[in-house]
């Protein structure tokens, strides 16, 4: 199959939030696997996501005023062209990041699966609750939930699709606008969402696409919407948080991880290196959820180390449209630059290399073998950075407490694998394990394709969360409505005010032996 075509990008470039006849300068757009140039893509003014944004407010307002239901039926028809386009998606994502098949069809499912998820859920967490009064009887209390009003989205390039608008799935079910702020290096992925979404009768001006730098669009949304929703770097996120902070808007943020797998004596050895190369090597490791600590039991380390090193070294890695192929490409020159940063400093201060380790220009020009490392000092930057890229490395412990310990040594919080003997034993190893999800038998799916259960960080690696009822109720504002009946709190005119001041306390403390209370 091919890169995308040239009319598909002309197409797509329209969508872009860019006034009619506005001339902007441009930057490329560039297939990872080769280097060509795809397309150019504008380069947004401050005042083009200002007025995204104002066209979005327009919008929300009466988005927000037609019955959830209506907003349930252009998700259910997205899911369904969603999974039609599937292929000319697929393709895009591809030449755009250089993920392998099989890491494009994750985004593609998990959009469907997002989809499908708030479209059963919204219209009944959206729905008014009635909550217990203060006094039975005399008063009765609703929460309903109101739309935040215009959300900003800045999404990453490493999962272009999903990230882009799977949060704002959410937030569109919940009534708001959505203006969204891409990266850069993939544009036309989130242009081709959204242009599905459009097709399945959401209104244009509600769900806007903003390309353009952080330093210009990011600042615009996070210094003008209503909540901001990040996918990236922890240090960019404590920036927007603080950013956020000082608006008193709304902030949620997806951000970095060191994620660890932990495997106990008894576990099924080939079946976890299968999975460890999933874990591991999915998107070419760049995913805020995959491993790069492997904390194995020293009386099985080597067998593990021997089995996944030789999986790993016949890994098959390239360009390519079609499946097959297990790894792709890495996304842009300072990827690579970091990958072989982590790993040279490690090898130069005495680790060892157990499969991989150097770039692939044979294959294309950012092409870098997956990576295996043991033996890593304390010292070496990649024992405790974000590498984000192919590389792992091993470290056997002397017993489950000892790797407990180690996993959780970390500033980050964000995803763990665990494989033992049992389920049982898993699922304890993996209840004492500081992270937003955790994975007993695989390395991220399970977790991550849970819609009902929330997704994110812990410490440094996140703030709030996606999928669940949060992912959803944190796009509104609640609000209470609470109704006195018969007689309002001052008590009834022909009551002494200090006989009521005693009737008070004996009605509150009587209210605690009620079913219920």
């Amino acid at each position: 199959m091919p890169a995308p075509t040239a009319a598909t990008f002309s197409r797509l470039l329209k969508l872009a939030a860019i006034p009619e006849g506005a001339e902007r300068p441009t930057r490329p757009v560039v297939e990872a696997f080769t280097g060509k140039q795809l397309a150019t893509i504008p380069i947004a003014t401050a005042d083009d996501a200002l007025l995204a944004i104002k066209k979005a407010r327009v919008a929300q307002k009466e988005w927000a005023a037609r019955p959830v239901a209506d907003r349930v039926a252009v998700m259910h028809r997205y899911r369904d062209l969603i999974l039609r386009h599937q292929d000319a998606l697929m393709d895009m994502a591809q030449a755009e990041s250089g993920k392998n098949r099989a890491s494009a069809m994750e985004e593609v499912l998990d959009i469907s699966m997002t989809a499908r998820h708030y479209a059963l859920a919204a219209e009944k967490l959206l729905k008014p609750k009635k909550v217990q009064g203060m006094l039975p009887v005399l008063t009765k209390a609703q929460v309903r939930y109101q739309p935040k009003g215009v959300v900003g989205v800045i999404s990453p390039w490493n999962y272009p699709m999903t990230l882009a608008v799977s949060d704002a799935i959410a937030a569109l079910l919940a009534g708001n606008g959505v203006v969204l702020k891409p990266d850069s290096q993939t544009p036309y992925c989130a242009l081709a969402c959204v242009e599905l979404m459009y097709e399945a009768g959401l209104p244009r001006d509600l769900f806007a696409v903003v390309p353009g730098p952080g330093s210009v669009v990011g600042t615009a949304l996070v210094e003008n919407t209503d909540y901001l929703m990040f996918t990236g770097s922890s240090a960019t996120g404590a920036l927007l948080a603080e950013q956020a902070g000082r608006r008193l808007i709304g902030f949620s943020a997806e951000l970095g991880g060191k994620n660890p797998m932990i495997i106990a004596k008894g576990a099924n050895l080939r079946e976890v290196a299968d999975a460890a190369v999933r874990a591991c090597f999915s998107n070419s490791g760049q995913l805020c959820i995959s491993v790069e600590r492997i904390y194995v039991d020293q009386s099985i380390a080597a067998e593990f180390t021997a089995k996944f090193g030789e999986r790993v070294r016949n890994m098959t890695v390239g360009p390519g449209y079609e499946y097959g192929i297990e790894m792709g490409s890495l996304v842009s020159e300072d990827q690579i630059k970091t990958v072989s940063g982590h790993v040279d400093d490690a090898l130069v201060k005495g680790a060892t290399l157990v499969a991989g380790g150097k770039a692939r220009p044979d294959l294309g020009p950012l092409f870098y073998e997956p990576t295996v490392l043991a033996n890593v000092p304390e010292d070496a930057e990649v024992y405790r950075s974000e590498t984000f890229g192919p590389v792992v490395s091993i470290y056997p412990v002397p017993n489950i407490e000892a790797a407990i310990q180690a996993a959780n040594d970390t500033e980050y919080g964000l995803n763990a694998s665990v494989w033992a003997k049992t389920k049982a034993e898993g699922e304890a190893i993996a209840a004492r394990i500081n992270a937003g999800t955790v994975n007993v038998d695989e390395g991220y799916g399970p977790a991550w394709g849970s819609t009902g259960a929330p997704m994110g960080g812990m410490k440094a690696s996140g703030v709030g969360r996606r999928h669940g009822p949060d992912g959803l109720l944190k796009y509104c504002e609640s609000q209470t409505i609470a109704t006195t009946r018969f007689i309002n709190l001052g008590g009834p005119r022909f009551v002494p005010a200090k006989l009521w001041a005693k009737i008070m306390p004996i009605a509150v403390r009587a209210i605690a032996y009620l079913p219920g209370r």
